[in-house]
């Protein structure tokens, strides 16, 4: 522990981010849920004919071509959307601006674990709320408690997704504080709450650039709710770092959310891998929680979660493992290409196959 940092940075517990392998030419990388198609062909082309000299210039601070078009695609005014460095900047910003060390903020217990690194960065007191025994949020407990209420929908890790009318009773619940939404995998068979802006001015609704749009790699997410909200997130932001999308990430959302067509067509791609991967995973023995993500929270009673991951990780592919009370015994996996699928299914029946001789001989 370093004697120049300060105690905050002592105490707090940083988020743990997938692995990201150095070749991913000889990897199946199914652990970080990130979109195998690619993006946009046309974001791809606006790219390759850029002219760099551009670039000698700092961009839009409120990035506001991809504003300009995220506002129209969802029938928003541009006064109700902001955009930043990825959702995950977007989320700090928002626990910064709406969150402090008064009241307490609510999530569910087992859910995205930077919403609480994000607290204790900022000394925002929280309170977590147990899920269900079948991991479904627990929406009358998160109506009941007294303080702002974050909930990921669909939620990560577990893909399951949660009913608009469950969020408006949280939303209603809590009319004096601000409701999160965060939306990171909504496109792949969630309900959206962007529609309900408007309608309750302590709803924000967080999305990102980086699952359905292909774009982890450029970092751009956006925010809608309230001019209200908006405008408290430009102070933080505006006093932290005023240029946070750089131009040629602001280009690349724009086009790759012009692209209607191509984005649909991903999107079915991804669903009816997962619909056909959860089924055969199934017919292995697996428990595999109904998904509205572009990944599946899978356990297997006859095996150690712990041990598969590791047996995957040697034998080329990289699924997601949380060495965390109640959920020990799952695992996430990310969704990819046929192929890739087809090896992961491959790989899991050997190891099934091998542990299963293994028992029969002692």
């Amino acid at each position: 522990m370093s004697r120049f940092w300060n105690e905050n940075t002592k105490k707090i517990v940083p988020y743990t981010p997938g692995e990201q392998p150095e070749s991913l030419s000889e990897t199946v990388k199914l652990n970080t849920n990130e979109n195998p198609y690619g993006p946009s062909p046309k974001a791809a082309e606006a790219l390759r004919t850029l002219d760099f000299d551009i670039l000698k210039r700092y961009p839009n601070p409120d990035a506001k071509d991809a504003i300009k078009t995220f506002a129209k695609m969802n029938g928003l005014d541009e006064k109700n959307v902001f955009a930043g460095n990825g959702s995950d900047e977007v989320l700090a910003f928002s626990f910064k601006a709406f969150f402090d060390g008064k009241k307490k903020v609510y999530f569910p217990d087992i859910t995205y674990s930077f919403y609480s690194v994000y607290c204790d960065l900022f000394g925002v007191k929280y309170g977590t709320v147990p899920l269900k025994e079948d991991f479904y949020p627990d929406v009358d407990a998160l109506c009941n408690v007294k303080g702002g209420v974050v909930i990921a929908n669909p939620n990560a890790p577990t893909s399951i997704g949660m009913p608009l009318e469950d969020v408006v009773k949280i939303i209603e619940a809590h009319k004096d504080d601000v409701v999160i939404v965060d939306e990171a995998y909504v496109e792949f068979g969630g309900e959206s709450a962007i529609g309900l802006i408007g309608r309750y001015d302590n709803l924000l609704v967080v999305r990102t650039m980086s699952k359905s749009y292909s774009l982890a790699g450029m970092r751009v997410g956006f925010a809608a709710g309230g001019s209200e909200l908006i405008e408290g997130l430009n102070r933080v932001k505006n006093s932290f770092n005023s240029y946070t999308v750089d131009r040629l990430a602001c280009i690349a959302a724009t086009e790759s959310l012009k692209d209607e067509e191509y984005h649909k067509e991903t999107l079915e791609k991804v669903v009816n891998t997962r619909d056909r991967v959860k089924k055969a995973l199934e017919k292995l023995g697996f428990e595999v929680k109904k998904s509205s993500a572009n990944f599946l929270f899978a356990a297997n009673k006859s095996i150690n979660a712990a041990d598969y991951y590791e047996y995957l990780k040697d034998h080329g592919i990289l699924i997601r493992y949380f060495a965390k009370p109640g959920i020990d015994s799952f695992v996430r996996i990310s969704i990819g290409t046929d192929d890739e699928m087809d090896k992961f299914l491959r790989e899991t029946e050997v190891y099934l196959n091998e542990k299963s001789a293994n028992r029969k001989k002692h």
